[in-house]
């Protein structure tokens, strides 16, 4: 059934133009509400005001606007039923073939830092939800676009077919409005039962984003679901495996820690080395000093900035066997070095990921459910922290500047964790211990295998120090100053270690645990 007769409300005006342009050339009648029929009008393409077109007026602030039986009406009725059509037409219900709706920015409301509940409330999309359900319950009469992505994809159909739309595009279509509804709806219960602080239950319903090549080994399968998409573009290389992607993630959250110009290597989630340069110097200088932490850990593992990478860094990390490179962007004289590694993946990460972050839940399997916890955005314990020194003797700055590079590190190195470094760069990481002495005992290690000195650095401790061992071995091996959390009933006894040592030590008051 060639379209006819469109109804196009958005909150997301990107693409809506040229596509309502071509709409307009194929002869099909526009029917609009409020901001979207304002945006449509201002390019001189015809469009009729929902008001005008169900003869009842919007109301409360836009609250109610599309909620009316010749809006529904004509999304819904069967086209191909014997009284359908009958009833359609007594009650001057016109056919609507084509509804273009996404939704109030609910989710991207709720995660700004200031959101209030009111705010939120009013970000909750009622006429939308309700018309992309009827029209998609309707599939095999109406098309319904809920996504900008498929603007081109029902056009250049339209286009080819007289008007018309496959009923394998409508059905695809249908499928995915279902599942941007009811993550929609998800979001808005998980929020309200948050702030709230009901006992109510949580959901998951995520559109499928792709296959990936197997799981933690080739034996398993595994998906990966949601809009990871969104944020990481694969620009190269082979398919992305499970571990691939909690790797980028990880890489991906540690250097948005960092305003310089950083890079940072990883493997296994772990950073290896993370340095740090003044905007003069540059990537290079960041990149020699994070692989100076450790010369092993770069081959077969990540590598990632926070600056668009070029061509002298391109050239060095080259020569290197690395499983995968992030950056905001690549010029092309590296693009051209690195893409002769055929196998080596190159993952552009968006712009948004590093003005925004990503403060979504963390989710995680349970026997018989999931565990469901907040995100761990910020790095906690930074603020005023010349007025946190527990010791007889301050910090000086350079050791303040130490300690709040090395927290930043700690942050995202696997429990146990230590972490030696100066203002910018690491000197050694011991993770994932099952005591603490053993990552100190493990970073001094690591440290002096690189050949690197420990003298006048700064130790980080993601949790607190439960005896004085572990600091006395950080002192021992040269560290001057100490950002730990406290909160050990030994901390009286580390402190006065600490000052018998001359060292510096802050408590932070909160810790940064990785699992």
């Amino acid at each position: 059934m060639k379209i006819e007769r469109a109804l196009i409300s958005v909150s997301d005006k990107n693409g809506l133009i040229p596509f309502v342009k071509r709409l307009n050339e194929l002869g099909v009648e526009i029917l609009s509400t409020g901001g979207t029929a304002k945006a449509i009008s201002n390019e001189g393409i015809p469009v009729i005001e929902i008001s005008d077109y169900t003869g009842a007026p919007e109301m409360f602030d836009g609250r109610l606007k599309t909620i009316h039986p010749k809006v529904h009406g004509g999304l819904l009725f069967r086209r191909d039923h014997p009284e359908d059509p009958e009833q359609a037409e007594k009650n001057d219900i016109p056919r609507i073939d084509l509804l273009v709706v996404n939704l109030y920015p609910f989710e991207q409301t709720i995660s700004k830092e200031d959101v209030t509940l009111e705010e939120a409330i009013e970000n909750i999309d009622i006429g939308g939800p309700a018309m992309l359900r009827a029209a998609s319950k309707n599939y095999k009469s109406v098309t319904v676009i809920t996504d900008t992505d498929d603007y081109d994809v029902v056009a250049d159909e339209m286009e080819k077919s007289d008007g018309e739309t496959s009923l394998k595009t409508r059905e695809r279509l249908a499928i995915k409005v279902f599942l941007r509804t009811g993550s929609y709806d998800q979001a808005i219960g998980n929020y309200l039962n948050n702030s709230q602080k009901t006992e109510g239950g949580y959901s998951v319903s995520l559109p499928l984003a792709s296959e990936l090549r197997y799981g933690e080994n080739p034996h398993q399968s595994a998906s990966l679901y949601g809009n990871f998409n969104d944020y990481f573009t694969r620009l190269q290389g082979k398919d992305l495996s499970y571990t691939n992607v909690i790797d980028i993630a990880a890489a991906a959250q540690l250097v948005s820690e960092f305003l310089r110009p950083t890079v940072a290597i990883l493997k296994h989630t772990n950073p290896c080395g993370v340095g740090c340069a003044d905007d003069g110097e540059g990537l290079r200088d960041a990149w020699e000093k994070a692989f100076e932490t450790d010369k092993q850990a770069p081959f077969g593992g990540v590598i990632v900035c926070n600056r668009p990478l070029n061509e002298g860094l391109a050239r060095v990390i080259g020569e290197i066997f690395t499983d995968i490179i992030i950056a905001p962007d690549f010029d092309s004289e590296a693009r051209a070095i690195l893409q002769k590694k055929k196998s080596l993946r190159l993952i552009k990460v968006a712009d948004e990921f590093f003005k925004y972050g990503v403060n979504e839940p963390v989710l995680r399997s349970a026997p018989g459910g999931l565990l469901v916890m907040d995100a761990d955005p910020k790095v906690l314990g930074l603020d005023e922290i010349e007025k946190k020194v527990k010791t007889n003797r301050p910090p000086s700055s350079d050791e303040i500047e130490a300690m709040k590079f090395t927290w930043r590190v700690c942050k995202h190195v696997k429990s146990n964790a230590i972490v030696f470094g100066s203002k910018d760069r690491t000197l050694g990481i011991g993770a994932g211990q099952m005591s603490r002495v053993d990552s100190c005992r493990i970073a001094i290690w690591k440290a002096s295998e690189a050949g690197l000195s420990l003298s006048g650095s700064s130790v980080a401790s993601d949790a607190m120090f439960p005896f004085a061992d572990g600091l006395i071995s950080a002192v021992e091996a040269g560290a001057t100053s100490c950002i730990q959390p406290g909160g050990s009933i030994r901390d009286e006894e580390v402190i006065k270690a600490a000052d018998e040592r001359d060292v510096a030590m802050v408590f932070t008051g909160h810790r940064h645990f990785l699992h």
